[in-house]
């Protein structure tokens, strides 16, 4: 693995991404699918939320781990362990299927706020090395 692949600032760039796709797929699909037929089969497949939370889990989870040892860590942990317990259990827990997409979105959002939060704070602190 390089470096740049261990650099939190591309981790959370990267999680900060998948969140984002993640709300697309939750809000705009939909949305579209009344209007083009052909993006309803997007919008209703199990497997793009499984897929997307699958994809999440490790690089949110690697990410975690390396924020154990740094200042304000905790923080960034309950929010981003928050947001994938989210993620997870709308994706896979059947009796949650009717409030899937709020569950979803909510887990996102705290997801996404969580690696937002560790990415400002890893520029602040670069800002004030140099």
């Amino acid at each position: 693995m390089t470096a740049r692949v261990l650099n939190p600032r591309a981790l959370d760039a990267s999680a900060i991404t998948l969140s984002g796709l993640c709300m697309i797929h939750c809000l705009a699909l939909p949305l579209l699918a009344a209007m083009l037929p052909l993006a309803s089969v997007w919008a209703e497949a199990e497997w793009v939320h499984k897929a997307f939370v699958l994809v999440a889990v490790p690089l949110s989870g690697f990410a975690i781990i390396r924020s154990a040892t740094s200042t304000g860590g905790l923080g960034f942990r309950l929010l981003a362990l928050s947001g994938l317990t989210l993620l997870i259990a709308a994706a896979f827990l059947e009796p949650l299927h009717e409030v899937e997409t709020p569950v979803t979105v909510t887990g996102a959002l705290l997801l996404a706020s969580a690696h937002i939060w560790r990415w400002s704070r890893h520029r602040n602190s670069n800002a004030h090395e140099a």
